[in-house]
């Protein structure tokens, strides 16, 4: 059945970031499934041919390697997991390589982590090449650089839903699609009689994400809650996602034709700018401030900087330029910015009218402790 909202969605959507998980690409015995792999390389074809940009981000290195080695579980030790990583990825890019060269394109391989995309230069040239990857009618295969990077084999990005959202924010992609092995976000516990698939959100809010039913398993690190914490990064960017099977045949197909598949996202309000994106969505925080409640308002509601008045307290030891988080008194992040005074000096000054900076410090460099144009509201402001 084809929902004219979704319709519109993909109908409009330029450039589309494709998520699959490892259960998607895996097969019951761990090993990488590249028949699988070669109907997605299709699928993506056509988006391709009908003049769609598409970048990939793909999991399954841990889950490829361990099929190539033949370990019927996941390590548990670092070395070893990096290791079997190693030569799962080159093995999924393989694959990824022939399956899409059947059809006139080449895979590009791109491997992050957290640092590549917290840096704000690195992050800039990050998009520079996807977006030059597009223009040579290559397909960007992204995943975690697992093969070095400790803390992506931990939790940092969270089974590469976070990282797929981040990668939707940097290429300002109007539509994130994450194939999982669920059929999307159901009002209950999906393997219970009776529970009905979610067909749309339009606000992301405590009540949806108390629906999460997640199942640990032996290879993928993600689940449904890490896909709502993308969805609510890359709705509130100003962007649609849809979480759907993966294991389904012609699912993208299906999608783009605005049939009612999965569950749908829509975006909350109007796209941010990609600064602003990258300020509240991406770079890592270094320390935040606590704010008293007209400040919060002031910045939810309003669109005001922050004054010294309204900080309660500054937590962390960050410096000038630094990103920091906007919490209330509750303790809850609401937003983030690029402070423009060190946390010494906002300890000293908080509470304080901006006219009596220059008394406390020997100088007032700064009306704002962070301006508007530096900050980024990271929670929904709808009542």
């Amino acid at each position: 059945m084809t929902d004219l909202l979704r319709q519109e969605i993909t109908t409009t959507a330029d450039t589309i970031v494709v998520k699959v998980g490892t259960r998607v690409l895996t097969g019951t015995d761990g090993a990488l499934d590249e028949a699988r792999i070669a109907s997605l390389s299709e699928e993506i074809h056509k988006l391709r041919a009908g003049g769609r940009n598409v970048a990939v981000v793909s999991s399954g290195a841990v889950g490829a390697g361990m099929g190539r080695i033949g370990l019927k579980q996941r390590p548990k030790d670092l070395a070893t997991l990096q290791a079997v990583a190693s030569v799962g990825q080159s093995y999924l890019v393989e694959v990824y390589e022939r399956s899409l060269r059947a059809h006139g394109h080449h895979a590009a391989q791109i491997l992050l982590t957290a640092s590549d995309l917290d840096e704000r230069t690195r992050y800039l040239n990050v998009r520079n090449t996807i977006v030059t990857l597009f223009e040579l009618g290559a397909v960007p295969i992204i995943n975690e650089n697992d093969t070095v990077s400790v803390e992506e084999l931990k939790t940092t990005f969270g089974d590469n839903d976070r990282l797929a959202a981040m990668v939707t924010n940097l290429i300002r992609a109007p539509l994130l699609i994450l194939l999982s092995d669920v059929e999307g976000l159901y009002d209950g516990d999906p393997r219970a009689p009776g529970a009905k698939l979610v067909p749309t959100v339009t606000r992301l809010d405590d009540s949806i994400m108390a629906l999460v039913r997640d199942v640990k398993t032996g290879l993928s690190k993600g689940g449904m809650a890490s896909k709502l914490a993308a969805a609510r990064m890359a709705t509130m960017s100003g962007e649609n996602v849809i979480i759907a099977s993966g294991k389904q045949t012609g699912t993208l197909t299906r999608i783009m034709a605005g049939e009612t598949v999965g569950t749908l996202f829509v975006a909350q309000g109007q796209t941010i700018a990609s600064r602003k994106r990258w300020i509240g969505f991406t770079a890592q925080t270094r320390g935040h401030l606590v704010l008293d409640e007209g400040a919060r308002r002031a910045i939810e509601k309003q669109g005001r900087s922050l004054l010294a008045i309204g900080v309660v307290d500054a937590v962390g030891a960050f410096k000038k330029g630094d990103i920091i988080g906007l919490r209330d008194a509750a303790g809850q992040e609401f937003a983030r910015g690029l402070v423009n005074y060190t946390a010494d000096e906002v300890r000293r000054i908080k509470g304080l009218k901006t006219e009596a900076i220059a008394v406390t410090l020997g100088h007032c460099p700064y009306q704002e402790v962070i301006h508007r144009d530096n900050m980024a509201v990271t929670t929904s402001t709808e009542s």
